[in-house]
This record gives C-alpha cells, structure tokens and sequence, in this order.
C-alpha cells in the first residue's frame, strides 16, 4: 500500500513538473513576458509612411541581433504616418543619426525592423525620434508597377 502511494505521489510530481516546463517553453517561444519580467530598456519613435504588416512585439535588430521590439503602432492624426513606438535593450548605444527600415523575414515571412547605425557620436536617449526611417515595399504594389511598366 505504501508503495502505491509513492508512485502515486511520483507521478504527480512529474505532471506537474511537465506542465510548469510546458508553460515556461510557451511564454519563451511566444515571445511574451510574465509580469515579474525584469527587462530594462528605453524607448525611441520612428515614423513611416507605410508599415506594411507589421505588427507590435515584432522584433528589431541590428546587424541581424535581435535588440528589441516592437511597443506600440498607432497613426499620428496630423501627418496620417504611422508612429512606431520601439523598445530597446539597455545596453544597446544607437547614433541619433541611425536609420530605421522595415523589412521582410524570408519571401512572405513577419515583418520587422532593422535599425542601420550611424556614425554621430550622440546617441538615440528614451523618448527620441528616430529621423530616417524606410517604409515597408509592399509586393502587390511592386508587382503593379512592374505590369504597368511592361506595358510601355
């Protein structure tokens, strides 16, 4: 009888232990943070005529190193860009004359943001806007003006 009972107990330790793994491996391949997240970072804004299917939480790099993500995208009323609110690592020092574009992972991969250093010797602080930015190339809009363009 007690030997039931320890492998009983056993058993149940390990589901538990696989569901606690189960839960840990879904927030780290989803990208999302529990709330006792220690993350530091500042943010900075880019504004682009043409996000594409970008999306927020959508990653930023530099030199391909993932550095950050997306925040927030929302369309400023008075220029009707979209202003891209990007969250980056502490430890990352970026020239204020950098560039921020948007590009495609693979062919019809998620779209994300690749920021090109400068070469000023001030940097990006929290709350700065990011001056160059380079929309989205959005494949429809390529592919119409090669069609019209072959026209000719």
């Amino acid at each position: 009888m007690l030997n039931r009972r320890m492998i009983e107990v056993t058993v149940g330790f390990l589901m538990l232990l696989g569901i606690v793994s189960f839960v840990v491996l879904a927030f780290q391949v989803s990208g999302l943070r529990t709330v006792y997240s220690s993350e530091k970072g500042y943010q900075v804004t880019a504004y682009f005529d043409n996000i594409g299917g970008l999306k927020t939480k959508a990653r930023v790099t530099v030199a391909g190193v993932s550095v950050g993500k997306v925040m927030s995208i929302q369309l400023d009323p008075k220029t009707y860009q979209a202003k891209v609110v990007l969250f980056l690592d502490s430890d990352l020092v970026v020239p204020d004359d950098s560039a921020a574009s948007i590009l495609t992972a693979g062919l019809l991969g998620d779209n994300y943001i690749s920021l090109e250093p400068g070469a000023e010797e001030t940097s990006l602080k929290n709350g700065d806007i990011i001056q160059e930015t380079h929309s989205a190339m959005i494949l429809e809009r390529l592919i119409g003006q090669f069609l019209f363009n072959k026209d000719k």
